[in-house]
C-alpha cells in the first residue's frame, strides 16, 4: 500500500480519474438512483421521537432469550392484534417497548401485562409518551442549519479558492454523499433518531476536508500550469487526484476506528442509544465521502471548467508545446550533413540566451572574413577586441619621446 502510494504520489504510476470521469459519473448516478429508490420502497424509519408514541422499559435482571415474544404478546393482548411494537435491549437488562400513542388506560393495562409476562414487579416497569412536536421541532432545526451550513461554505470556498465553480463543485459532492447516506439508512432499515440527525449534520463536515485537500493540490498544479502554459487543465488536475487516495483511505480508516469500536460496543452491549446512532450516521458518511472527493469533485471541476475561455486558450497553447516537443527529438535524430555543421552561422552567447539564431559580430562568411552587424567584412587574421595595428614600442621609440 506504501509503495503503491508513493508511486502515485511522484508520478511512477498514474490513474486517469478525469479521464474516466463519465465512467465514475456513471457509477454514481447507479448509486444514487437505488438509494434514491430506497424512500419509496423502504421509507426511512423514524424513531418515536419523530413519529410520537408510548415507550415502556422493563427492568430485568437479564433479558429472556424470548423477550421480543413476550413484549409484542403483551401488547397485542391489551391494544389490539393489529398493533405494532418495536423491542430492543439497552445494556442487556432492560427492554424498551415502543408502541403507538395509547390512551392512559391502556397504558397501564400494557404496563401491568409486561409486570405479568417478564415476571417482575410493577414499579420495574416504566411508561411515558412522547409527541411529535419535539422530534418536528429537531428536524426543522437540523434543516435549517444545514442550509446555513451550504450557504457560508458555498461563499467561503468560493473566496478561497477565487473560483465558483470550485465550491459547486463541493457542494455537489456534498449532496451527493447525503443522498447515498439517507438512502443507506431507508434501504437497511436503521431507526433515524435525533442523534443520528447530529450525525447527519456531522458528515458535511468529513466529506468537505477530502473533498478541500485534494481542490488544495488541484489549486497548485493548474496554476503552474497557467504559468508555464505547458499542461492543459485536465492533465495538471489528474495528477492532484492522484496524489491525494492514499491520504483520503488513511484518513477515513483512523477515523472510523474509534467510530467502529462505539457501533460495536454499543449495538452488542448498550444496545439503541445516542453513541450508536451517532456513531454509524459518521461511518456511512465518512466512507462515502472519501469516494466522491476522489472520484468525483475534481472530475466534475475540469468538466465545469472545460469551456472558459483561460482553460480553452490554455489547452491550444499546451498542444501546441507538446506538438514542438515531438518535433524536436525527430529534428535530433535525422541528423545534419558535415558541410552543413561546418558553414553553420555562430550563434552569440547574447543569442544563445535569448534562444535566437541570429549570427554573431564575428561570425565568418564563405570567404573567410568575418561580418559584422554594420557589414563591414573584417580579415579573418584581425584582432577582434582592443586597439589595432599599433606599432611595437621599442626603445629607440621610447628615447624619442623622453
Amino acid at each position: 500500500m506504501a509503495d503503491w502510494g508513493n508511486d502515485l504520489y511522484t508520478g511512477r504510476r498514474s490513474i486517469d480519474f478525469v479521464g474516466k470521469s463519465k465512467k465514475w459519473y456513471i457509477y454514481s448516478a447507479v448509486i444514487m438512483a437505488i438509494a434514491a429508490l430506497g424512500f419509496v420502497v423502504r421509507p426511512i424509519n423514524l424513531s418515536l421521537e419523530f413519529t410520537g408514541g408510548s415507550e415502556f422499559r422493563v427492568a430485568t435482571q437479564s433479558a429472556p432469550a424470548n423477550y421480543e415474544d413476550l413484549a409484542t404478546g403483551a401488547v397485542r393482548d391489551i391494544a389490539g392484534a393489529g398493533s405494532s411494537a418495536n423491542v430492543s435491549t439497552l445494556g442487556g437488562s432492560t427492554v424498551r417497548v415502543q408502541t403507538e400513542e395509547l390512551s392512559a388506560d391502556e397504558a397501564r393495562e400494557v404496563s401491568g401485562a409486561l409486570s405479568e409476562a417478564f415476571d417482575v414487579q410493577g414499579n420495574k416497569v416504566s411508561s411515558n409518551f412522547i409527541g411529535p412536536s419535539w422530534g418536528k421541532s429537531v428536524s426543522q432545526q437540523a434543516l435549517r442549519a444545514l442550509v446555513v451550513f451550504i450557504v457560508l461554505t458555498t461563499a467561503m470556498m468560493a473566496l478561497y479558492y477565487r473560483n465558483l465553480k470550485m465550491a459547486l463543485a463541493s457542494m455537489i459532492a456534498l449532496a451527493h454523499d447525503m443522498l447515498i447516506t439517507v438512502g443507506i439508512y431507508s434501504w437497511t432499515g436503521f431507526e433515524v433518531s435525533p442523534a443520528t440527525m447530529i450525525g447527519f449534520l456531522t458528515v458535511p463536515g468529513y466529506s468537505l476536508y477530502d473533498t478541500v485537500v485534494v481542490f488544495d493540490h488541484v489549486k497548485e498544479n493548474t496554476r503552474a500550469a497557467f504559468a508555464n502554459r505547458r499542461m492543459s487543465f485536465d492533465r495538471a488536475a489528474n495528477p492532484a487526484v492522484n496524489q491525494t487516495p492514499v491520504r483520503s483511505i488513511n484518513t477515513t480508516v483512523i477515523a472510523n476506528l474509534p467510530v467502529v469500536a462505539v457501533i460495536i460496543i454499543g449495538f452488542a452491549v448498550l444496545g439503541p442509544g445516542t453513541p450508536p446512532d451517532l456513531s454509524l450516521a459518521l461511518f456511512v458518511g465518512t466512507t462515502v465521502g472519501a469516494f466522491s472527493s476522489v472520484f468525483i469533485a475534481t472530475p466534475l471541476l475540469v468538466d465545469l471548467r472545460r469551456k472558459d475561455p483561460e482553460v480553452v486558450k490554455l489547452a491550444k497553447e499546451a498542444q501546441k508545446y507538446r506538438a514542438r516537443q515531438s518535433r524536436e527529438p525527430a529534428l535530433a535524430t535525422a541528423g545534419a550533413p558535415a558541410s552543413a555543421a561546418v558553414s553553420s552561422p555562430v550563434t552569440s552567447p547574447q543569442a544563445r540566451e535569448t534562444g535566437s539564431s541570429a549570427p554573431s559580430d564575428d561570425a565568418p562568411d564563405a570567404s573567410g572574413e568575418a561580418q559584422t552587424v554594420t557589414g563591414r567584412k573584417v580579415h579573418k587574421y584581425a584582432q577582434s577586441s582592443g586597439p589595432r595595428n599599433q606599432p611595437k614600442k621599442t626603445p629607440r621609440n621610447r628615447r624619442g619621446k623622453e
